[in-house]
């Protein structure tokens, strides 16, 4: 039951602090909290992690889909090519 109290705990928490910080967040810590739970009973630990883990995988797939929108361009070509500039 504190297990449950605290996954709620942390999801008002994260959902308070904004969608941006949230993204990933609250599943990353119902998978976490519930695996913690059942492997030594440290539920709010394995939240925590679950939640910071949720986190970065979110940002690694937002980079991602913005590096295959917007892809690097070539360094060291220019389109004066060949002007002198005198």
């Amino acid at each position: 039951m504190k297990a449950i109290a605290a996954l709620l705990t942390t999801a008002a928490l994260v959902v308070a602090a904004g969608h941006a910080e949230a993204r990933g967040c609250l599943k990353g810590a119902v998978v976490g909290g519930v695996a913690g739970h059942y492997a030594g009973g440290h539920g709010l630990l394995g939240a925590a992690a679950g939640c910071l883990y949720g986190r970065h995988r979110a940002r690694e797939q937002e980079l991602q889909q913005q590096r295959q929108q917007h892809p690097p361009q070539p360094q060291g070509t220019s389109t004066d090519i060949g002007q002198t500039g005198m």
